[in-house]
């Protein structure tokens, strides 16, 4: 007799934050921080500060959201990082992971390849807030105001060559702290990776900082990067390194599963996932459901990128 085992990725609809754990979990909102644990409990477990404070910064009334922020309890509580474990409740797990010291590699077809200390980096980047949607393949989404800086910024520092094509971004893997990294099946190390006109567009963030303080471990801290316009899992997260290449990369979702995860992944309604639709999107928090907005509403920003794509799978 056949008997098939799901992997950590095959999830069935109800899985994509179901409605009634949405529900109830608006009844422990009323204890907001008290999700989260004391310093000195935090000690104790040995979870790790997520970083220094960071450097003044303003919002950018640019990008405007249209929607209330998410419960900071919530974004900060209900992840997806496997290198931690597959559920959604792995942010102890991951406040293990020291962040200090940290630093990313810049490298590849670029005139100034670099290894940044964090915090040499962050003093050198524009750093402001921006208010972003964020739109999960499994159908939720959250609004969050990220800290950080544009990716075209660190480009220019850095300088790509006339000939790289696309940026690759990979994440950490830290044996000591991410359990995770024991499913041998999934390819480690996490790479993503995008054009060099995605990540050179205005909207490709690199966030240090969520709600005003450093970004947590649990969401990609102490730096990610952020493309608001796909689907979340392309915004890889704890990077530490940054790559310019002439080639497309084979990245982690569509080396697990081709069929349902795409190299583009813009997010479009009328394009179902192969197990579910992608027409409407639950609200972290709320639960309440909404239509889901083409390119998550950015289309302004980002239509332009695909002029010319007709033939590529953008929307997987």
């Amino acid at each position: 007799m056949f008997i098939r085992r799901r992997r950590g990725w095959e999830l069935p609809e109800s899985a994509a934050t179901p409605q009634h754990w949405v529900l109830n979990r608006r009844a422990l909102m009323g204890a907001g921080a008290a999700l989260l644990p004391s310093a000195a409990l935090a000690q104790r477990r040995g979870e790790m500060p997520p970083g220094p404070p960071l450097p003044p910064h303003e919002r950018n009334p640019r990008y405007v959201a249209g929607r209330e922020l998410s419960p900071e309890a919530d974004v900060t509580s209900y992840n997806n990082f496997y290198e931690f474990g597959t559920s959604k409740s792995i942010w102890r797990a991951a406040r293990r992971m020291p962040v200090r010291p940290w630093t990313l590699r810049v490298d590849g077809m670029v005139a100034n390849p670099r290894e940044f200390d964090i915090d040499d980096l962050i003093r050198l980047m524009p750093i402001e807030e921006r208010v972003y949607r964020l739109r999960c393949v499994e159908a939720w989404a959250m609004t969050v105001p990220w800290t950080g800086f544009e990716l075209s910024a660190l480009m220019r520092l850095v300088e790509p060559q006339a000939g790289a094509r696309y940026v690759t971004f990979t994440t950490a893997t830290i044996p000591g702290v991410m359990p995770g990294l024991r499913q041998s099946w999934y390819p480690w190390p996490h790479v993503e990776g995008c054009t060099i006109e995605e990540a050179a567009n205005e909207l490709t963030f690199m966030p240090i900082g969520l709600f005003g303080q450093p970004l947590p471990q649990q969401n990609g801290g102490p730096v990610r990067v952020v493309f608001p316009w796909k689907y979340g899992f392309k915004s890889g997260k704890s990077l530490v390194r940054i790559s310019f290449t002439d080639t497309r990369p084979d990245t982690f979702w569509p080396v697990i599963q081709g069929q349902e995860y795409g190299f583009w992944a813009n997010v479009n309604p009328e394009v179902a996932h192969p197990r579910w639709s992608q027409a409407t999107e639950r609200l972290l928090g709320s639960g309440e459901r909404v239509p889901t907005q083409l390119f998550n509403g950015y289309g302004e920003f980002v239509a332009g990128l695909y002029t010319n794509l007709q033939d590529e799978r953008l929307w997987a």
